[in-house]
């Protein structure tokens, strides 16, 4: 029996030594945990965050997403405005709102973590890190897929994996309905719209607004032109697309933007008069939270775009905002 307990005990001992060299017994000693960014920096977590500041409306979006505004020390500007927004109600509740927060304000709201998208100025996150902050890069989104890694990231350094997966389960889930919708049309040719932006370079081969319009069942006319993202749409380019469909902006930035008087100059402009979208008064003014929505909700600029191209069987009743329990 004392052979026997020895043996035992001896493979205890090997067991827990192996453990310890692949770093699971600090992990389970102290509680810390690591997460990789998109960039590829490692930070390593005592604990999970109580204190939350990320700098866009998105990456607010991913974290209520996951049931943790509370955490939240503060969210954008945009974030309380019902034509930028799908998270009015839930930003109510948090007092503080940012822009373009300086390291100084930042500093001063002390948050365990930052979460910066990678089209930040990367010199700022910088700044933020010698300051002492942990600061976890998001990737600019390009691809829905790119999406759900980000919120997979958040999740992961908020220590809520299982959240982060259940989230991108709704997100598929409601993907998979918008897709069964559209099926179901037995379109014989999809519409080709386009996205008139306030941004100019916007809407081509490449950006999230193409891949949205591969899910909603809508051909995307500047991507179908090979027009990549980041490329100039100038009229003379709209005018040879000749769009089924319009998406016009409706951003007013809380009414400090006259958008109503931009886009009566667009649409009596003299050259884009032979368009057939225009001709027809074929227009839609779409809920830009969704639209321009890089967090778990642009399912939800997906069925926009449908709605916009298919009609009411796609339209939502009331500010959507998928969220685990």
């Amino acid at each position: 029996m004392k052979k026997i307990f020895c043996l035992l005990l001896l493979l205890l001992l090997l067991v827990t030594g192996c453990g310890q060299g692949s770093g699971g017994k600090d992990a389970a000693a102290d509680g810390s945990y690591k997460v990789t960014d998109e960039h590829g920096t490692v930070t390593t977590f005592k604990q999970a965050p109580q204190k939350v500041l990320t700098l866009a409306l998105s990456s607010d979006g991913i974290i209520m997403g996951l049931g943790m505004e509370d955490k939240l020390v503060a969210v954008n500007y945009l974030a309380d405005d019902p034509i930028s927004s799908n998270l009015v109600e839930q930003a109510k509740k948090i007092q503080h709102k940012i822009k373009n927060p300086s390291a100084e304000e930042v500093l001063a709201l002390k948050p365990d973590v930052v979460f910066a998208y990678d089209w930040s100025d990367m010199n700022r996150v910088e700044n933020l890190r010698n300051l002492g902050m942990n600061v976890i890069v998001l990737k600019g989104p390009a691809t829905i897929e790119d999406i759900r890694q980000n919120v997979r990231t958040v999740a992961k350094s908020m220590h809520a994996d299982s959240k982060g997966e259940e989230l991108v389960k709704l997100m598929d889930s409601r993907l998979t309905q918008v897709k069964q919708q559209v099926e179901a049309l037995k379109l014989q040719q999809p519409k080709k719209i386009v996205l008139v932006s306030l941004m100019s370079s916007y809407g081509g081969e490449g950006c999230i607004f193409d891949d949205m319009c591969k899910e909603a069942g809508v051909i995307n006319g500047v991507s179908a032109a090979g027009i990549k993202n980041g490329q100039q749409v100038t009229k003379e380019m709209l005018v040879k697309i000749d769009p089924d469909l319009l998406i016009m902006p409706v951003y007013n930035d809380h009414g400090n933007f006259d958008i109503k008087k931009y886009n009566q100059k667009f649409l009596e402009d003299p050259s884009l008069q032979t368009m057939r979208a225009i001709k027809s008064k074929q227009l839609f003014y779409p809920n830009e939270g969704y639209i321009y929505n890089c967090s778990q909700d642009v399912v939800f600029g997906v069925q926009e775009i449908a709605h916009a191209a298919y009609g009411e069987a796609f339209a939502m009743q009331g500010a959507q905002h998928l969220r685990v329990k």
